[in-house]
């Protein structure tokens, strides 16, 4: 095509901004952008931890130390629109990453204010401006259920309903607040990764679950759900920015696992004993209601909660047929994703375990 190598130019020659810079997506797309030489501003709160941003660029970038003394750190917030209207001053393209992902309902003030208003802060912020493009990274949680036991697709229609997520209602939200936006005259794409695995922060998020077989899991569920592995997620969106995609939405999911199958993967990734023992139904109401009651005696989050509990038992399908139509994209199979994060588990953990 002859518009195509105008396009890829005027990309690299734009200025770009990644909201959640420090997070799992936003370290893993700073790789990205930074291993094709792009120019960008990776946004960061002042207490930000910039550890796991040195370890992806360690696994992944061609030169580590370079390229993370080239990064241009901007400290901001989303709830700041003053801070935020200046760090917009000279940006073409804006990936929001920023996000707080739980399921427990204690967060769900954070989640509001983070996930839905600080949305709605930089579509207003991008508006004012004019002319600036943004992928919004969403996620399937946002697309609500399946009633029928088909696959989801970007045609779902989200349904109200109390058995979704705190998570759920505030990605839904934030989605709405792009979607106005396009309708105001925004540029923008959106991806809706399933759950992202990387190597991340070994005690939260997805990255936990390899810290839970390395401990040495025993019981699993009966439920499945989608898996994407985080540098597929980097890089579909680096290509629908590149290729303009602009309002439509993305599934983002390398495949379905069963519990029981993912938790065996990692097992044998790790040299542990996969779980032998299955969670029936009233097992899980029963161990979401003790959790609980032992938050409440002892103030702390349960480590299980009836969002938790109930979402392990769910069996989900999405299809990611949509991104690979019109990318040509090609998923990372879960499998080696999963054998590849179990490497950099067993490099990060056995050196102390020797001691």
């Amino acid at each position: 095509m002859i518009g195509e190598p105008k396009r890829k130019l005027r990309y690299l020659c734009c200025m770009i901004l990644i909201t959640g810079a420090t997070g799992l997506v936003g370290s893993h797309l700073l790789v990205e952008l930074s291993n094709k030489g792009l120019a960008f501003k990776a946004m960061k709160r002042v207490s930000s931890d910039l550890t796991l941003v040195r370890k992806i660029f360690a696994l992944y970038a061609h030169d580590a130390p370079s390229q993370l003394a080239a990064i241009d750190w901007v400290d901001g917030d989303l709830t700041d629109m003053a801070r935020l209207d200046d760090l917009l001053d000279g940006v073409d393209l804006v990936y929001h990453c920023a996000a707080v992902v739980s399921f427990h309902p204690s967060r769900q003030r954070e989640m509001m204010l983070t996930n839905v208003k600080g949305t709605a802060n930089l579509v207003n912020a991008l508006l004012h401006k004019g002319g600036i493009k943004l992928c919004h990274v969403s996620s399937i949680a946002s697309l609500g259920r399946s009633e029928n036991n088909q696959p989801i697709t970007e045609n779902h229609l989200w349904k109200n309903s109390g058995s979704n997520s705190v998570y759920s209602v505030s990605k839904y939200a934030a989605e709405r607040e792009v979607w106005r936006g396009v309708a105001e005259g925004l540029k923008a794409v959106i991806v809706n990764p399933s759950v992202i695995l990387g190597p991340g922060n070994w005690s939260n998020g997805s990255a936990e679950l390899f810290s839970l077989s390395w401990k040495g899991l025993k019981y699993y569920t009966n439920g499945c759900t989608a898996y994407v592995d985080v540098r597929d997620v980097a890089k579909a969106m680096y290509q629908l920015m590149e290729n303009e995609k602009f309002g439509e939405r993305y599934i983002l999911s390398g495949g379905e696992l069963s519990y029981r199958t993912l938790f065996t993967l990692i097992a044998n990734g790790l040299g542990k004993t996969p779980p032998r023992f299955e969670v029936k139904p009233w097992m899980a109401e029963v161990a979401w209601r003790l959790m609980a009651l032992k938050g409440f005696f002892t103030r702390t989050v349960p480590a299980i909660t009836k969002e938790t509990a109930r979402t392990s038992l769910a069996k989900k399908s999405y299809s990611s047929q949509k991104v690979v139509d019109t990318l040509g994209f090609t998923f990372t199979p879960l499998n080696e994703s999963i054998a590849d994060i179990c490497r950099i588990f067993l490099a990060d953990h056995q050196p102390a375990s020797r001691g």
